[in-house]
């Protein structure tokens, strides 16, 4: 375990512990960062790290840490009452355990160009083999064979969720002249796309890409029944949630050549490889190291959202969060599992003018 501190000259009234610490979070937070006396620590946040916040008034957690109602009730016996999440995605966390005992709060948008303009990248490199061809003509080789893809003028597109994200992806997709459907369960209100039903997104897509939240209703939203509906020789892109995939039902359909190809970004069990350096170990994950091994898979690390950009507005935002915590303000960003049941995600079930408790 390693422990490292970023302390300012002058002494700071409010003390942060900082878990799944990353040398860019530290650039850009140390950048930002004027209020607070910032503990880094390596380590993800789970129930037998959750000790380290012990002498701070903060948290600041990511994707993969753990916030588990063991991880809670131990947070809130060292005195922590404030969660600051620097991500958009809050599926690790027992929000409704936490409520009316630790706020959390999240960046609910850094840059949703930053995910679009990645999940476009997954699928021009997948459909024109664009990372073998690199592979090749650095060995000077300079043969076409098995590098064919296919045009995506005219192709028929099927985006899962249309948030901030999905309509950034959707005007990308509308330069290359594609077909757009979209599917969402609260479509947008006087807009000019075409939302059909899941099973018709599913049956008329060539390519189907993803950006919806992980939720009870979204868990395994591709699987074995839904990608039995699909044309033949589809295209699968995920950039949100990796358990919105059920991986072994994809794995089954790249082998059966039901799926043409997918580009992952994220996945479903990555929460202790992701981020990490593992090159000189054995990773135990059959499925993975399976997906890994299909020439028809490409997978990056969770690194949609990694622009400049993005990363200095989720600092700015994630400390701005506690800004408005610690003088008892109204928080915007904060997560109440009472809100979720709401059709308008801004209203909560009692008026928004105050905080969720």
């Amino acid at each position: 375990m390693t422990i490292e501190k970023s302390i300012k000259e002058e002494d700071m009234v409010k003390k942060l512990a900082f878990f799944d610490t990353k040398p860019y979070d530290r650039i850009w937070f140390d950048r930002f960062n004027t209020n607070y006396e910032i503990t880094y620590i390596e380590n993800k946040l789970n129930k037998n790290t959750a000790k380290f916040a012990k002498g701070h008034d903060a948290v600041c957690a990511f994707v993969n840490d753990e916030i588990s109602k063991d991880v809670i009730d131990a947070l809130y016996q060292e005195g922590i009452r404030v969660i600051t999440l620097r991500s958009a995605g809050y599926n690790n966390v027992d929000v409704k355990y936490a409520y009316e005992k630790i706020h959390v709060v999240r960046v609910p948008e850094y840059s949703p160009y930053a995910v679009a303009e990645h999940a476009m990248a997954l699928l021009l490199t997948l459909n024109r083999k664009i990372h073998k061809a690199y592979i090749r003509t650095r060995d000077f080789n300079f043969s076409l064979n098995n590098l064919m893809g296919i045009d995506l003028h005219n192709k028929t597109i099927g985006v899962i969720g249309t948030g901030k994200i999905g309509i950034t992806f959707i005007d990308i997709c509308k330069g290359f002249k594609m077909n757009i459907l979209a599917y969402d369960p609260y479509p947008r209100p006087n807009s000019d796309i075409h939302y059909v039903t899941l099973p018709e997104l599913f049956q008329q897509s060539d390519i189907i890409s993803l950006h919806c939240p992980l939720t009870d209703e979204t868990k395994h939203i591709i699987n074995k029944d839904s990608l039995a509906m699909m044309k033949d020789g589809v295209y699968l892109i995920n950039t949100s949630r990796g358990a919105l995939v059920d991986s072994d039902a994809l794995l089954a359909a790249l082998n059966s050549g039901k799926v043409r190809g997918a580009g992952l970004d994220v996945y479903e069990e990555e929460s202790d490889l992701f981020f990490e350096d593992l090159s000189g170990t054995i990773v135990k994950d059959d499925v993975l190291s399976l997906l890994v091994s299909r020439p028809n898979v490409i997978i990056t690390s969770h690194q949609a959202f990694f622009t400049e950009e993005a990363l200095e507005a989720i600092a700015k935002v994630t400390l701005g969060n506690l800004d408005d915590y610690f003088a008892n303000r109204f928080m915007s960003n904060e997560i109440c599992y009472r809100c979720e049941k709401v059709k308008d995600k801004q209203k909560c079930l009692r008026e928004r003018n105050s905080r969720c408790f």
